[in-house]
């Protein structure tokens, strides 16, 4: 991993600054600066573990951030923390959705009085095998309804649902194609980087992706549906799609299940 001079001196002075203080018991370092995404005014995104008792403390006084330009020596510097205890982190690696475990892609520790840290960190950004055939079909599901609902809003023109819907149509056309690879969504931040890193998408799919966004209309909708729809036989029929959209999305309240976005 490629750390800047400047960023690496602002995570070895953020590690001085708690590294002996007893309410810490590790710094995590996450991220673009993790990630290898940073750019040179990038601030330095971490996780700090607090025992169990400053957790709670915390928690209860709602002060669950670090926010500090001190430790940096560029222009428009900071570090950017949030505060977390060790079972934050054992339940995230054992349940956590995808947009939580994508966070600690690249993570690494500065320092840690945590036994087996690296091994636990190792554990969160893995994508969950339990229940990837229903994402699948859920996600080919809301494609399909949302580009059906860009045609109507066009219909009707209803300017600001055709947004949405292309906005819609590209996120769950991204996360069926992350899916299909095995990757874990990384929240929308970073969709489009690691949609054109994953090696087993439709020809063109980040154009047609592209374009959608930069010009919302019918017929970009269309291609950019029509692209992943033909890509491989997902094991959805339009009966199913509308079907699920019913059961899965309008009745979700029945259920209390969590939004499509926290899978």
């Amino acid at each position: 991993m490629n750390i800047r001079d400047h960023h690496q001196r602002a995570i070895d002075r953020l590690a001085d600054a708690y590294r002996d203080d007893p309410e810490f018991l590790g710094l995590i370092i996450g991220g673009s600066v993790a990630k290898g995404f940073a750019r040179d005014d990038s601030d330095v995104d971490f996780l700090i573990v607090a025992t169990d008792e400053s957790f709670e403390r915390r928690l209860t006084a709602r002060d669950l951030f670090i926010n500090r330009t001190d430790l940096c020596d560029y222009e428009s510097g900071f570090v950017d923390g949030k505060i977390v205890n060790l079972g934050y982190l054992e339940e995230l690696a054992d349940k956590g959705n995808e947009p939580s475990r994508a966070a600690f892609m690249g993570a690494f520790a500065a320092y840690s009085h945590i036994p087996d840290l690296d091994s636990l960190l190792e554990r969160i950004p893995v994508y969950p095998e339990a229940g990837h055939d229903e994402r699948i079909r859920a996600f080919y599901s809301m494609a399909f309804i949302q580009h059906w609902l860009f045609h109507e809003a066009a219909r009707h023109g209803n300017r600001y649902t055709m947004l949405r819907a292309a906005s819609q149509l590209a996120l769950f056309c991204g996360r069926l194609i992350l899916a299909h690879n095995r990757a874990l969504f990384p929240y929308h931040k970073w969709l489009p980087r690691i949609l054109e890193s994953v090696p087993d998408k439709p020809d063109a799919f980040m154009e047609l992706f592209d374009n959608l966004l930069a010009e919302p209309d019918g017929a970009n909708a269309t291609a950019l549906f029509e692209r992943v729809r033909d890509f491989q036989d997902w094991g959805v029929t339009d009966l199913d799609a509308y079907t699920w959209f019913m059961t899965d999305v309008e009745w979700a309240w029945m259920s209390d299940k969590a939004p499509m976005e926290d899978w």
